[in-house]
């Protein structure tokens, strides 16, 4: 991968995360002149909270959060049977460290946070806490077959700098002597091994940059100003879980959550070419919102609430029977609030073009894996079909042109639990 003279500087960073490597690092650095910020000297400085980034971003005028434009996901796996050992921990914890000091925890820097599944957990001998709601990954529907991620750990890295990701993997797998300043003295990869990459991205213009892939048609239909394929906003303020609400508040991992990470394949033939723009409101927010025009473009008028109304929600079946179609956002609003009225999920999806597939990263945070597998089954519908223009996957929100290929489930530990935690840390 080579920039060219003359060619764009932002059509060149659209490919570079998802090839990844150092080949893709040098050709970022060729052509960046910004300086990175840097990180902490002190790194138990850093909040506990490893999920907390939303005071650490961008936020637009309605408050809503805007996620980091380039993210990767490293799915690790111990490079050893049973538990790990303190000198598995030193290194984790070392390279860990590393980034902490070398990039400043916001967009403009590294954003890092590292998750363990129930598969790691069962090397212990003991089980984790009540406290911890975490099971083995599972089938959420009845139509779908994906393959369950159950490496050891997940890191997760962002920032709206692509040869800030870039630069961060190869110093994790020991090709970099230096980060942004900082000496590389020990590489993750001495403990654990990478099993799997996924590159994800978001924000407005980077889909409509990257259409070119299967699973789009080849008109170019997404809007130059949607964040994401689908061609709408998503995450607002309104309709997503605080970071506080998603932290679990007792036992040793109190300060912590859980993740669920699903892989989405889409196939938006039939969403741009048979369906117009009233169509794809209806079936991604509600028929009401079709109807009485409350979406304006790629939904920029909506402000800091999807617009979803409680008599939208409770009306789902009667919108089954007056319109022939249910929408996504409505169908899953039904099992997303507590019995106070709070958001229960909150959501981080960013799409990805890896193997030059349209996808969608979605990872959920919540206090519980229950929470998240309850807001599946409604969005999934199954109870609405037995109207008779509602099929499981046809005219029953956007189940139609998303495929789930991937689930995992993980904790993400407090930061002073990050390193390779026992299931019941003192």
């Amino acid at each position: 991968m080579e920039a060219r003279p003359g060619y764009d500087r932002r059509q060149f960073l659209k490919t570079a995360v998802a090839a990844g490597g150092t080949v893709a690092l040098s050709a970022c650095l060729e052509i960046s002149d910004e300086q990175v910020p840097g990180g902490v000297g002190d790194p138990s400085s850093l909040p506990d909270r490893q999920h907390a980034w939303n005071d650490r971003v961008r936020s637009d005028e309605y408050g809503n959060v805007s996620l980091p434009r380039h993210q990767s996901l490293l799915y690790l796996a111990l490079d050893r049977d049973g538990p790990p050992t303190d000198a598995d921990r030193k290194v984790v914890g070392g390279a860990l460290r590393t980034l902490d000091r070398a990039y400043e925890r916001s967009n403009e820097g590294l954003i890092h946070s590292i998750a363990y599944s129930p598969a790691y957990f069962e090397r212990f001998d003991e089980p984790l806490p009540a406290s911890v709601d975490l099971p083995q990954p599972r089938r959420l529907s009845p139509f779908e077959e994906p393959q369950f991620d159950t490496q050891d750990a997940l890191l997760h890295l962002a920032s709206d700098r692509a040869e800030v990701i870039l630069e961060a993997e190869a110093a994790l797998q020991g090709e970099r002597e230096q980060v942004n300043g900082v000496a590389v003295d020990v590489s993750i990869t001495d403990a654990l091994t990478v099993d799997d990459r996924r590159s994800g991205f978001v924000g407005p213009g980077m889909p409509a940059d990257r259409q070119d892939v299967a699973g789009i048609p080849d008109t170019e239909p997404v809007p130059e100003a949607a964040p994401l394929f689908m061609g709408f906003e998503a995450g607002f303020r309104g309709n997503q879980a605080t970071e506080d609400y998603v932290t679990i508040d007792s036992g040793p991992f109190a300060g912590g959550t859980t993740k669920h990470v699903s892989r989405l394949r889409q196939r938006l033939e039939d969403w741009y070419v048979e369906q117009d723009f009233e169509d794809r409101v209806t079936e991604l927010f509600s028929p009401a919102h079709a109807a009485e025009g409350l979406v304006e473009g790629v939904g920029e008028n909506l402000g800091s609430d999807s617009g979803l109304t409680p008599e939208m929600i409770e009306n789902v079946r009667e919108h089954a029977r007056e319109f022939g179609r249910v929408g996504h956002a409505q169908k899953a609003a039904r099992a997303n609030r507590d019995e106070e009225g709070n958001v229960r999920l909150l959501r981080r999806h960013v799409e990805s073009t890896d193997g030059d597939v349209a996808a969608l990263h979605f990872p959920s945070l919540q206090q519980g894996i229950s929470a998240f597998e309850e807001v599946r089954r409604a969005m999934n519908g199954t109870d609405l079909t037995d109207e008779p223009a509602i099929r499981q996957r046809v005219n029953n929100g956007i189940l139609e042109y998303i495929f789930t290929t991937h689930r995992g489930n993980f904790l993400v530990p407090p930061r002073r639990h990050r390193v390779l935690p026992s299931p019941r840390p003192a």
